[in-house]
């Protein structure tokens, strides 16, 4: 998600110390590797689909055992009261990093991750667009992963991070909107007034609300008008694109939203339409400029063709999640 700032500090401190006590108690086998294989990178599934030990962004969510038995844990995430997503512990080694990249796929678009640092070092650096910082054990944080960003281990040991997505409620936005007036830099006396330290509470029961429904197996016309707006318009601007490509996938995509919009007045979630939609999607693949970076975006500089395949099209259609969505109340 797109933030006014790289960073942004929420006004929340949690127990480390618990923390640490709870995540180095879970078993070894937890830790999955990074699903990209990049070395020194592992997590624990502590909200994912269906509960299991995946990677996965979409389909119906659920706490998994690993969260169970850890409650501090818990209560830290169910203390935002929002609707959370995919959620984990992240882990990285000593002299290894988390690459250089952005977020731009579909989940990305609407989410932001919620950083509590359990096990760090202050030489574990986070770097965002043109910042860096140590994200202090306890703190919480937001950052924007629209930018280019990275994160080095300098230190000795493993650096652990709680790590919570969401697309969240007004009332959370309205926490951002009250924090983003402060540079994390600059105004640190003015942050600290406003932090709240939120103690473990041994008696305390919580239930955490998780996604159910973040994919549907057809996406609405009106969503891929706004998404194809938006990345028309960031593409548009880049001064260093070749006006002609800038006119062509334009038309490509006006083209792809008119016919989506069409078949959807036809057939709607119908699996009778599902062929009609697929061919729509097949169309404008077959019609991108084989260099995946023959445009870039304005915003941050990343190909263009990357995003129409990993924001829209791939999230299109997503036959897998009709019976959630169509198919039980069909049976009623």
């Amino acid at each position: 998600m797109n933030l006014s700032r790289p960073f942004i500090r929420l006004p929340f401190e949690f127990d480390s110390e618990r923390l640490a006590g709870e995540v180095t108690a879970l078993p070894h086998d937890a830790w999955m590797a990074h699903p990209s294989g990049m070395e020194g990178n592992s997590a624990v599934a502590l909200i994912s689909r269906d509960a299991g030990d995946n990677d996965d962004f979409d389909g119906p969510m659920s706490v998994t055992p690993h969260l169970e038995r850890c409650p501090y844990v818990k209560q830290v995430m169910a203390g935002f009261g929002e609707v959370l997503a995919r959620s984990r512990l992240m882990r990285l080694a000593p002299s290894c990093e988390v690459s250089t990249h952005v977020d731009f796929n579909y989940h990305w678009y609407t989410r932001v991750r919620i950083h509590v640092p359990i096990i760090t070092d202050p030489n574990v650096i986070f770097y965002c667009a043109d910042e860096n910082l140590h994200m202090r054990p306890g703190e919480c944080w937001i950052f924007n992963s629209w930018r280019r960003h990275r994160v080095v281990n300098g230190g000795k040991h493993d650096r652990i991070h709680l790590v919570i997505d969401t697309a969240g409620s007004s009332r959370f936005w309205r926490t951002v909107r009250e924090m983003e007036a402060f540079d994390p830099h600059r105004d640190a006396q003015a942050i600290e007034q406003r932090i709240r330290r939120v103690p473990f509470g041994a008696e305390k029961q919580v239930t955490i609300e998780t996604e159910q429904y973040n994919t549907a197996p057809v996406m609405s016309p009106g969503e891929v008008d706004a998404l194809v707006a938006e990345l028309v318009r960031d593409f548009t601007d880049n001064p260093n694109n070749d006006v002609r490509l800038v006119t062509r996938y334009t038309e490509l995509l006006t083209d792809f939203k008119k016919d989506w919009r069409e078949t959807w007045h036809r057939y709607g979630y119908q699996k009778s339409g599902w062929p009609h939609y697929q061919r729509v999607i097949e169309t404008l693949q077959q019609q991108l400029d084989p260099n995946p970076r023959a445009l870039v975006t304005q915003s941050n500089e990343v190909g263009v063709n990357p995003i129409i395949v990993q924001r829209i099209l791939r999230s299109a259609l997503a036959t897998e999640r009709y019976d959630q969505f169509v198919g039980a109340a069909d049976s009623n």
